[in-house]
Formats: structure tokens, C-alpha cells, sequence
């Protein structure tokens, strides 16, 4: 009955933690209402796009007389608004993004406008969105799993170290090889094709998601040793460690991720028709 508890509380703990991060991330998209006349007018503006494609931009206003202005420049640039008329059809506001080189991100906003009034959405500040590769689906999804299940994994792994009559030598290693394959040999892969990299943490960079990864992976593998070596400083350890992994995914995903530098592309001289 207890081992059942623990699992429960693994997947609530776990669930919360996984949540928190998905909204707060960099990547979440911006969503909110304005009042324009008497209609409100509901949005929801991406922060990524996946894939060699423009990126779309829509916004259902209804029947009205209704137009939008989408203005969209390179970020971080000093580049100038690019200024271009939205189209209504079935009700729907439509512009379009280029497609960026991946990593590359672009600030954008939109103006809609009826036949009185005038709202900018989300707001002056604008939202930002970035561009990436898309990523394969058979190696996207076990990474998602996998990466899902490494954090159940942990919170009742630490969970388990209270019982006096823990197995924390089997739930340790499963914790940490299921976060080696998830984070350590399927996220580089990802990252590979979503931005051109395998890696970009520590010490070549400091994107903070591969960062992450090391840190558990580390925290994970001395908790492991210690299990084996002094099980009584192995339940310590893995309580830590539990405590880490469940700090590091309350932090947002993608957050301080990779970002395109323009200004060294644009010095390579690409021709690739990307408006600046």
C-alpha cells in the first residue's frame, strides 16, 4: 500500500513540476484578449516554430471591418520594423514569419484595427519567437518519454529513501540510466537537428539545457556510487539528488537556449533570401 502512495505522490510531484515549467518556458505561447468596439477578440501567439516553413500568424477576429498590420524585425538586431498588411479570410487575420536559420528568432507584433478603435497585441514589447529544424518524430517522442519518466523516476527514488527498507540500489540506477539515454544521448540528437549542434553546454557553451542535463547526470551518478559504496551515505545523496532534478525541471525549458548570432551570419555572407 505504501509502495502505491509513493508512486502516486511521484506522479503528482512530478506532474507539477512539468507543468510549471511548460508555462513558464520561453517557448510557451503568449495567449490573452482585447476589447475592440464591442468585440473581444481572443490570441495566442507562438514563441517556436518547428521546420523549414514560414511561420503563419493568425488571428480570428469574426465578421467585421477588421484589418492588421503585422510588424516583425530580427532579434537581437538593431534592424528597422518590417511593416506588412495582414489578410482577413473567414474571419481570420493572416501574416507571415520567414523562416529563420535555426536558433534565429524574430520579434513581432500585430495591430488590429476596426472601424473606431485600435489594438497593438500582445503589446508594444512585442513576443518573440524562434526557429529551429524540425526534428524527427521517432527520436523526438522517446526523448519526450524517456525525459518524462526520469523525473517520476527521481521524485520516487528520494521518496523511497525514507522507508527504512528502501531498495535504492535498483530505483537509483534505473533513475540514472533512464536520464543518461533521455538527457544525455537523445537530447543531443535532438539538439542536433533542431539547431545544428550536439551540444552547446559546459564547456563549450552555456545553454542552460545542456546544463541542466549535466548537472543531474552528475548529482544522479555520485548518488549511484554511494548507494553501492555507503548506503547510508547513499540515502543523503539521493534525496539530493531528487531535490536537484526536481529543481532543475521546475526551471523553464529552453530558457538562455541556444540563440542565433546575426550579426556573425550576416558576416558569412549567406544568400538565403531571409529579409533583414
Amino acid at each position: 500500500m505504501k509502495t502505491a502512495i509513493y508512486w502516486i505522490l511521484a506522479l503528482l510531484i512530478a506532474g507539477a513540476a512539468m507543468v510549471y515549467q511548460k508555462q513558464t518556458g520561453p517557448t510557451y505561447s503568449v495567449t490573452g484578449e482585447v476589447t475592440l468596439g464591442d468585440r473581444v477578440i481572443e490570441y495566442e501567439l507562438a514563441r517556436s516554430h518547428g521546420g523549414d516553413d514560414d511561420h503563419l500568424v493568425e488571428i480570428e477576429v469574426g465578421d467585421g471591418p477588421f484589418f492588421g498590420i503585422l510588424e516583425w524585425k530580427r532579434y537581437p538586431t538593431g534592424d528597422d520594423y518590417h511593416r506588412k498588411g495582414m489578410t482577413l479570410k473567414d474571419g481570420v487575420l493572416t501574416g507571415v514569419l520567414p523562416h529563420q536559420p535555426p536558433a534565429g528568432k524574430i520579434l513581432y507584433r500585430v495591430t488590429v484595427v476596426g472601424s473606431n478603435d485600435a489594438q497593438l497585441i500582445p503589446d508594444s514589447e512585442g513576443t518573440i519567437i524562434r526557429f529551429k529544424g524540425g526534428v524527427p518524430a521517432t527520436v523526438l517522442l522517446p526523448h519526450i518519454l524517456l525525459m518524462v519518466l526520469a523525473m517520476i523516476l527521481a521524485v520516487r527514488t528520494g521518496l523511497e529513501a525514507f522507508r527504512r527498507d528502501a531498495d535504492l540500489k535498483t530505483l537509483t540506477l534505473v533513475t540514472f540510466l533512464v536520464l543518461l539515454l533521455g538527457g544525455g544521448v537523445l537530447g543531443p540528437i535532438v539538439q542536433k537537428y533542431a539547431f545544428g549542434v550536439l551540444w552547446s553546454g559546459i564547456p563549450i557553451g552555456w545553454d542552460l539545457t545542456d546544463n541542466k542535463i549535466v548537472v543531474a547526470l552528475l548529482t544522479w551518478l555520485i548518488a549511484l556510487l554511494a548507494v553501492f559504496k555507503t548506503p547510508r551515505a547513499g540515502r543523503a545523496l539521493v534525496l539530493l539528488a531528487a531535490v536537484v532534478t526536481l529543481v532543475i525541471y521546475a526551471i523553464p525549458h529552453s530558457m538562455a537556449g541556444s540563440e542565433l548570432d546575426y550579426a556573425a551570419y550576416d558576416s558569412l555572407g549567406v544568400i538565403d533570401n531571409i529579409p533583414k
